[in-house]
């Protein structure tokens, strides 16, 4: 049986360093972005990752992993939006973002371990390109759902979107941990 909160943990727990020290180079500056600026940035991202992917050539020397953790973080950043609104200036010390950084994350892998329960970790089946074209599917989704004003009729609402994207990117994450592992 595989350990996937263990797994889990450890993948967040990269991911909230890296958080906490843009949070001390930059402060909360991201609370001044409303929601479909947040998307865009995860889109652009998840894009990057599917670009990696599918070229052999790279003009950047950042991998797929630092794009998951990065999608992880800002999708995080996005929930806090959901619940305190856009800041006019950037309005929470390290200490406050954290906080809300690890409610949301106690959230979302609470979703991950009750999905995980029912579809019996299908997703250590599924190929990290699949969990990415997942991510931008859910992007796009989530933009709708912004065009329509945050409106949906039977679709689960945008933070439900975001949570999922969280669990793929960890999901991801996980995956190539574990190829980086066989490596060395």
């Amino acid at each position: 049986m595989h350990n996937t909160s263990k797994q889990y943990d450890e993948a967040i727990s990269e991911c909230s360093a890296l958080f906490l020290k843009k949070m001390q180079d930059y402060g909360s500056a991201w609370r001044i972005l409303r929601l479909p600026s947040l998307t865009d940035q995860i889109f652009i991202k998840a894009q990057r990752i599917r670009s990696l992917q599918q070229n052999d050539v790279r003009k950047i020397d950042e991998g797929e992993l630092s794009e998951f953790i990065g999608i992880v973080n800002y999708c995080i950043m996005a929930l806090i939006q959901i619940d305190k609104g856009v800041a006019e200036q950037p309005d929470l010390s390290s200490s406050q973002a954290t906080q809300y950084y690890n409610e949301k994350i106690t959230i979302t892998k609470q979703l991950m371990l009750d999905k995980n329960h029912d579809y019996g970790e299908a997703w250590r089946e599924m190929r990290v390109s699949s969990l990415t074209d997942l991510i931008l599917q859910k992007l796009l989704r989530v933009k709708q759902i912004e065009n329509n004003l945050g409106k949906t009729i039977v679709s689960e609402g945008i933070a439900a979107n975001y949570m999922d994207i969280v669990n793929y990117a960890v999901f991801s994450i996980i995956h190539l941990k574990k190829q980086l592992t066989k490596v060395i």
